[in-house]
């Protein structure tokens, strides 16, 4: 599951991995009112993140960081409006990932300062989408989804040990220590 976050458009979307496959189960935005109380707004952003929780059963949870701008006030409500919905999949027990908009834009088309749309045209590639969505702030939060899912993607099969850190590594390969 990805989320975009935003405290009057907030995008998000689940995906599922089949045979190396992904597959776009949902994508769309939730619209709060601006004419709602900041609070109020908050207590959607939960509720409805739960909601998605509850329905899709996702395994991990990828959102975007906040990008810094110079409105201090914008960052605020951005970052309550993340720090809610995240609260939604703590309390669901999903392991929570951040990622900044260059990370994940680099992720999907290889370019930290890619356009939105250069996303979306990568996104409709890897997905087989047709359509265009109506906000950008839904295939944000796909493309949270898919950075994530490549992000913890590993070449590395299964079933190979995983290492013990640099001393199980000394251990073995003494030869290797410069004194």
């Amino acid at each position: 599951m990805g989320i975009d976050p935003g405290t009057i458009i907030m995008g998000y979307g689940i995906i599922e991995i089949k045979a190396g496959q992904i597959i776009l189960l949902e994508m769309d935005v939730l619209k709060l009112s601006r004419k709602k109380h900041n609070h109020e707004r908050l207590e959607m952003i939960f509720t409805s993140v739960s909601g998605l929780i509850k329905k899709f059963q996702p395994s991990t949870f990828a959102i975007e960081a906040p990008f810094f701008g110079k409105n201090v006030q914008s960052m605020l409500k951005l970052g309550r409006a993340q720090g809610v919905a995240i609260a939604a999949a703590m309390q669901a027990e999903i392991p929570v990932t951040e990622y900044s908009p260059k990370k994940i834009k680099q992720s999907i088309t290889g370019n930290g300062n890619a356009a939105k749309e250069q996303v979306w045209k990568m996104l409709q590639r890897l997905t087989n989408i047709k359509e265009d969505p109506e906000y950008l702030d839904a295939t944000d939060a796909l493309a949270v989804a898919v950075c994530h899912h490549f992000q913890s993607s590993t070449i590395v099969s299964d079933n190979a040990p995983a290492g013990k850190g640099w001393a199980e590594f000394l251990k073995k390969n003494p030869d290797r220590l410069i004194r």
